[in-house]
């Protein structure tokens, strides 16, 4: 049966859905990489696959070859997006999303009462809504990718919705200094230049102002054991992974003051019932019926250890809170 045009392909050097491997660290430019990973797509069961390397001295993971243009905006069609939102569903079920909203809402709300807020990445704006209760006098935005954004803003989870990120020609300029907090919840790995996409994220905030990044952690030792079954790889929708170290440094380097490092309570507990439902996705129909009840064990077992894990290497996640100095 022939496949459709859209559809990505083991890597050529023509390939219209793949940029040229690189030989050096996106990061720090070095040439001392190693391939972490290579995982099929988990949602089209289409031939070929993607691979994750890292950089042997910062340790930032990145998708190479990376997704082209094309090939990000086939992975955010809104049919692919609906998909993927039913495989998280199974993982993480729409009040336990909630519930986790509302718990960092409540952290955050130690920042002073900002004016207007924009949320990065925001999706369906779930985090703007339960962050009203915290911040019933904040205005906030949304900025996102796909379609969602646009959905939330007719919902009135959000005041003003923004398409695309926040590199994309003429976002920042337009969005300048007009923000008293931006938040990027597990956006960058979603990005094609990181690094830019920060320069951008203070340049639209104001002097003063407090970024919050949030972002899976790929030193989690759960990363090491499940491999292409670890949930945050996210081949081939995530194209970058930074280690804590390096985004602290980073944003140091911008002209900022980290405030708050957690590294505790970002912690997801999906890592064992995720990898059950991407391995299941895999196999014979028949087989998954058979083995239905097994991801309900696995996120009991994640549930159960999340206190302990969470404070162990075992942690999937981080936050960083940082201030945006005046100079």
């Amino acid at each position: 049966m022939p496949t459709s045009p859209l559809v990505p392909r083991t890597t050529t050097p023509t390939d219209p859905f793949q940029e040229p491997r690189r030989e050096d660290c996106p990061w720090c430019g070095s040439r001392r990489l190693r391939t972490r990973l290579r995982a099929p797509d988990p949602l089209r069961h289409r031939p070929g696959a993607f691979a994750l390397d890292g950089c042997r001295d910062c340790g930032h993971a990145f998708q190479n070859p990376r997704l082209s243009a094309e090939g990000l905006a086939f992975f955010h069609r809104d049919f692919y997006e609906r998909q993927l939102e039913r495989l998280t569903e199974r993982v993480v079920p729409a009040h336990v999303a909630r519930r986790r909203h509302r718990a960092t809402a409540w952290r955050l709300s130690a920042l002073r009462e900002p004016e207007s807020w924009l949320d990065v990445g925001t999706g369906h704006a779930r985090f703007p809504e339960a962050a009203k209760e915290f911040f019933p006098y904040t205005s906030f935005d949304g900025l996102d990718p796909t379609v969602r954004v646009e959905q939330a803003l007719l919902e009135g989870r959000v005041e003003e919705a923004h398409r695309g990120y926040l590199t994309t020609p003429g976002t920042a300029a337009r969005l300048r200094a007009r923000y008293d907090v931006v938040s990027m919840f597990h956006h960058l790995a979603h990005t094609p230049d990181p690094r830019a996409e920060l320069r951008a994220a203070l340049t639209v905030l104001r002097p003063g102002g407090h970024l919050v990044v949030e972002l899976p952690d790929p030193r989690c030792l759960f990363a090491t054991l499940l491999g292409r079954w670890w949930l945050p790889h996210g081949q081939p929708r995530h194209l970058h992974l930074l280690p804590l170290a390096n985004l602290r440094t980073e944003l140091r380097a911008q002209g900022c003051t980290v405030l708050v490092t957690d590294r505790t309570t970002p912690h997801q507990p999906y890592d064992l019932s995720a990898a059950v439902v991407l391995a299941l996705a895999h196999v014979n129909p028949l087989l998954r019926g058979m083995a239905e009840p097994v991801p309900a064990l696995a996120g009991a077992v994640d549930r159960t250890l999340a206190p302990l894990l969470r404070r162990t290497p075992f942690a999937n996640a981080y936050r960083i809170v940082a201030r945006k100095d005046t100079r």
